[in-house]
């Protein structure tokens, strides 16, 4: 299974006037990962809630931003 977000943890430089980021995150679409669409891929079941997703296929759908809160923050 792959993750839609990726973290790493930047060099901190002793010098740096900033407070530092020490998470990083960044998010890769899902369409990276299915290469051609398969046969019969399941699609959401009313166009109502395709329309609330962005996409006709659950498999695509990409949650912004980042589910994982205070990852990328500034605190």
């Amino acid at each position: 299974m792959f993750t839609q977000f990726k973290y790493w943890k930047p060099y901190i430089s002793p010098y740096d006037p900033c407070k530092p980021i020490e998470i990083k995150s960044y998010s890769t679409p899902p369409q990276l990962y299915l290469g051609f669409q398969p046969p019969g891929l399941p699609q959401f079941s009313s166009p109502k809630e395709a329309l609330r997703f962005g996409t006709l296929w659950p498999q695509l759908f990409s949650p912004y931003p980042d589910p994982q809160k205070g990852v990328n923050k500034r605190e």
